[in-house]
């Protein structure tokens, strides 16, 4: 091929037979022929690699030229295959590139020629080492995807799995694609053994282990390499939060192998072995579902060739195994619950209520739980299986082998002594059925005797047997054995051996003294409640103090008064607060029945301020009763005195009203009238208008203006002394509320209403004039100019208030200053 070479062309050719081995001169050529026509470039190109053909650069180059100068043509164009001779040159000489390999491999391939193709990328693997074989094989993976030859296909990705072992999950997928089944059971099994496996897809190996026995259930006939049982109870034991799935997964394989006995083996043994109530759910529903399909075959079956006695008979044994898998549900799931925690007792006392017509198997079952359970760690009261198990056999009439269960019992190591209390205080009450009083009474004696070296009931280091004689169930009952079966003395002895023991609680101490009541030992029950008081502490002894004082204040009345106030003062020393108000009411009443009524006020009067605040009007309302009831109602004056300094604001205000009514009925009207002025002070009107309302009544009938004028004065003041307060806590928009209740207030209107004879003229915008109306302003600043001048002096210092509501006050010099003392002089310069 010969190309003229033109005039702008002569410095290149010149500067190429100059230095003809000069890559830089030749890629000036080039790239000064690049936008001519192709034929000259790729002469200057074969030049080039004729005196240069081991330049990686001018190949490249020249490739990639050629390469594009391809497309849009037929596969079969002449031109491919110069493309493709123009590599082969390349390759003699650059057979180590891999950029030139790849560019070959993806040309070849996307040309489709299928054997040119898998010999060239298998050139490219031979030629290339070992390290630039990952650049080579995604082709060849594209390719085996692209032309899909099946046995073609697995030996490549077995050669690739030479080279990428962790890519193993690709030949598993295009296994399961081409139905190789067996072989990608063999391979996942081999990723799931090795522990160094790590998926590149993301799969964790239980997702992995899920899934490999998905495929071996499924597909029970095609996989025959390995064992699929030891596999799949390999993961049982691995995965235990898949254990229902699994052991699902096992039954299915048999069912597919149509080894259904084989699988129904499995379905028991996976209902007998689960731990969990999710598992035991799955299988028994996978397990009932296919009994059920089982039945329904057979029925088919039966309709369609007709009836035979081996059909009908298989058919019962079928229906007859379904029923009873059914009626075991309840008693298969405890079973999980056991498994779970053996040791749990209320789980066992269940299990035992499934049984319930059958003795044989419930006698089994308590002697097993009695075998299984530790005491130590018992869940619940195992003292309770030792009782049911010996009322079990009391209800059967067999009263020897229950005593034998409660002989046992007592010798259990139990971790608490109120279990080993419980079986006692059963045992004794079985006898007590049984009418075997002596019995009963050898139980409990041998149940309260103590040990030689008498342990502390806390000492857990001991045994509960060493620790029970100090149980109070035991020496209740015991006290009650010795009541109703003994005599008064040794009843009378063994409270005296709670007592000693120190185990007594207030109601012991109640009944022991009830008891020696009964038996008119009056002093000495007084005793035992005192022994009993000086024991307990408040606030439990609360019951002791108001039983005693009440029958001693019985017994005795005003026989020993001296003594009987040395009790309440006892009883009142240290009291709380809570339970003060019963015994002073008691301690009062014995005052005023047998001592002196002024003793009574007094102890009135303490309990005003020894009660809770919350009592404390109540206890003020007795006290004023009673002392009306006494001395009558003018000694009252000094205890609402009392009440007014010591109760809040809400009480006090009801106190003062019922002062003043007190004297208003009494003719004070100076006192009612000083009484509503200090109670005023707790009164907001805005709440509390019945107050302001019974005192404006108070001054209509009997009051004048100028008492009726300052009642409304106060009122003001007191309001705006609560608007102030409350404006501190309210919201921004709390002002305007605050402003338009002072505006609704019905007092307000009620002014305009309630009018005063004035002392001069005046003259009345109505045409009928009354001589004796009363005519009240709204202001007190019209008031005042009506009043005179004789007023002036009285207001002067008071507030203000404008017909806007607005109060004005004087100012201090102080606040301003020396700005202040400026102004002062600047007036007396204008003046």
């Amino acid at each position: 091929m010969v190309a003229e070479i033109d005039d702008s062309d002569v410095p290149y050719e010149e500067e190429v037979l100059r230095n003809s081995y000069n890559v830089k001169s030749w890629m000036r050529y080039i790239d000064h022929k690049a936008n001519g026509p192709k034929i000259p470039l790729y002469m200057v190109y074969e030049r080039a690699l004729k005196e240069l053909p081991c330049s990686y650069k001018i190949w490249y180059k020249y490739l990639c030229l050629r390469r594009r100068g391809t497309r849009g043509r037929c596969i079969d164009d002449p031109e491919m295959n110069r493309v493709i001779n123009c590599y082969e040159r390349a390759l003699v000489f650059l057979h180590k590139m891999p950029r030139i390999w790849i560019d070959y491999c993806q040309f070849i391939v996307d040309l489709n020629y299928v054997t040119k193709a898998r010999h060239t990328l298998d050139r490219a693997l031979r030629s290339l080492p070992i390290t630039q074989h990952c650049r080579i094989w995604p082709i060849y993976l594209s390719f085996i995807k692209k032309h899909s030859i099946k046995e073609q296909a697995l030996r490549l990705y077995r050669r690739y799995l030479q080279l990428a072992p962790d890519d193993a999950e690709i030949l598993i997928d295009y296994l399961l694609s081409v139905e190789h089944l067996d072989e990608a059971a063999v391979l996942l099994t081999k990723c799931l053994n090795d522990e160094d496996f790590q998926s590149k897809k993301g799969q964790s190996k239980h997702q992995m282990w899920i899934q490999l026995c998905q495929l071996l259930s499924e597909n029970p006939n095609k996989i025959t390499s390995i064992k699929v049982e030891p596999i799949i109870r390999q993961g049982l034991q691995r995965f235990t939060d898949m254990t229902g799935k699994l052991w699902i997964s096992l039954a299915d394989y048999y069912i597919r192998k149509h080894q259904f006995d084989k699988a129904r083996d499995i379905y028991e043994e996976a209902v007998k072995t689960v731990m969990t109530v999710r598992d035991f759910g799955q299988v028994f529903d996978v397990y009932a579902e296919f009994e059920e399909q089982l039945i329904t075959l057979k029925i088919e079956n039966r309709n369609k060739n007709g009836k035979t006695p081996d059909n009908e008979l298989d058919l019962q044994l079928r229906l007859r195994r379904f029923e009873k898998l059914m009626q075991r549900r309840p008693l298969l799931l405890n079973s999980v619950l056991l498994r779970q925690n053996p040791h749990n007792v209320n789980e066992w006392l269940k299990r035992v209520s499934l049984f319930e017509g059958k003795p044989r198997e419930i006698v089994n079952t308590y002697t097993e739980a009695i075998k299984t359970i530790d005491p130590k760690l018992a869940t619940g009261k195992l003292s309770l299986l030792w009782i049911e198990f010996a009322k079990f056999y009391e209800d059967n009439k067999q009263l020897k082998e229950a005593r034998v269960i409660f002989d046992k019992a007592v010798l259990v190591p139990f971790v608490k002594v109120d279990e080993l209390a419980d079986v006692w205080s059963h045992y004794i009450e079985t006898e007590l059925r049984h009418e075997c009083y002596e019995e009963a009474l050898k139980h409990v004696r041998t149940a309260t005797t103590p040990p030689p070296h008498k342990p502390s009931y806390f000492d857990r280091t001991e045994s509960v047997q060493n620790r029970v004689y100090r149980s109070l169930k035991l020496w209740s009952m015991y006290a009650d054995l010795e009541e109703s079966l003994g005599d008064f003395t040794t009843t009378k002895n063994v409270y005296y051996r709670i007592l000693d023991l120190r185990i007594a609680s207030p109601q012991v101490i109640l009944n022991f003294a009830g008891l020696l009541e009964e038996k008119n030992y009056f002093e000495e029950s007084f005793k035992i409640y005192e022994r009993g008081i000086g024991m307990f502490k408040w606030p439990l002894v609360y019951d002791l103090w108001t039983t005693y004082l009440s029958k001693f204040v019985a017994r005795y009345g005003g026989d020993k008064l001296e003594r009987a106030r040395d009790l309440f003062e006892q009883a009142l020393d240290q009291c709380p607060e809570k339970f003060a108000k019963s015994i002073f009411l008691l301690y009062a009443k014995l005052e005023e029945d047998f001592g002196l009524k002024r003793h009574a006020m007094a102890v009135y009067n303490r309990a005003t301020q020894a009660v809770l605040k919350e009592e404390q009007a109540e206890m003020f309302q007795i006290y004023i009763t009673r002392a009306t009831a006494c001395f009558g109602v003018t000694h009252t004056r000094q205890i609402y005195e009392q009440a007014l300094e010591t109760l809040p604001d809400a009480d006090a205000r009801v106190f003062g009203q019922r002062f003043a009514e007190l004297e208003t009925k009494l003719g004070e009207i100076d006192r009612a009238r000083s009484i509503y002025i200090h109670t005023s002070q707790f009164a907001d009107p805005r709440q509390c208008s019945e107050f302001w309302r019974l005192w404006q009544t108070f001054e209509v009938a009997h009051g004048n203006e100028d008492t009726f004028r300052e009642m409304l004065r106060i009122k003001r003041s007191v309001r705006d002394k609560y608007s102030t307060q409350s404006s501190f806590n309210l919201p921004p928009d709390a002002d305007n509320t605050a402003a338009a209740a002072a505006v609704a207030d019905p007092m307000a209107q009620l002014q305009k209403d309630v009018q005063f004879v004035r002392g001069n003229e005046q003259t009345q915008a109505s045409t009928a004039q009354n001589p004796d109306e009363i005519a009240l302003d709204d202001d007190d600043e019209d008031d005042d100019e009506d009043d005179g001048e004789d007023n002036e002096e009285e207001e002067e210092g008071e507030e203000e208030k404008e017909d806007d509501g607005i109060v004005k006050h004087c100012v201090p010099d102080e606040v301003f200053g020396k700005l202040a003392e400026k102004v002062h002089e600047d007036e007396e310069d204008i003046e």
